[in-house]
């Protein structure tokens, strides 16, 4: 996986409380165990029209907006704990979800699929929201190592993330990578401690 550090971006702005992991992605698509492809039917009940075709009214079909962040309302990724839902996201080039408040399991899925979580209190997000809505150009600049989020030089928050989990998009690794990456400290361990 690619490492993660500062990352600038236009976003989708979705305001929409409790947006759960069916919204996200439907169990009926929940078919593939391979990652690829999710992202095709990420929002599907609310991307497309009963005939198929796209709903314009969609945030995400709306060409004022990209980006590769999206800013959603409170609570988001409740409901079932699929991975699936982490998977479409990032499928559909998501790197950052931005809302006030996660559900434990999506906050693990997103971060162990390289997809980046961060809670802000409600006030930020109703102003993050508005701003976007008044002005889609406008860029959100993320700084993991700092923790921060911000809208240019005026507007910023910082945000929590768990160390383990921040190392781990910092360097570009999953939970094997890191092991590999330590192989010769656990070895020295294993040296260390032979009964």
């Amino acid at each position: 996986m690619s490492s993660f550090n500062t990352f600038t971006s236009t976003a989708y702005p979705l305001p929409v409380e409790n947006i759960d992991t069916d919204q996200i992605i439907p169990a009926r698509f929940l078919k593939a165990t391979n990652r690829a492809g999710f992202g095709e039917n990420l929002f599907r009940d609310w991307r497309f029209q009963k005939d198929g075709s796209p709903n314009p009214d969609f945030v995400l079909n709306q060409e004022k907006y990209s980006g590769s962040i999206l800013v959603a309302g409170h609570n988001f990724g409740c409901g079932s704990s699929r991975e699936h839902a982490a998977w479409a996201l990032k499928d559909f080039r998501f790197n950052v979800i931005v809302s006030s408040f996660f559900a434990d399991i999506f906050k693990g899925n997103a971060l162990n699929n390289h997809v980046l979580p961060i809670q802000v209190t409600p006030s930020f997000l109703e102003t993050l929201l508005q701003t976007i809505q008044n002005d889609p150009s406008t860029q959100l600049e993320v700084n993991l190592e700092a923790q921060t989020l911000a809208i240019g030089n005026d507007f910023k928050t910082s945000f929590e993330i768990d160390p383990y989990k921040k190392m781990c998009l910092l360097k570009g690794y999953d939970d094997i990578d890191f092991l590999v990456n330590n192989l010769n400290k656990i070895e020295a361990f294993e040296q260390q401690h032979i009964y």
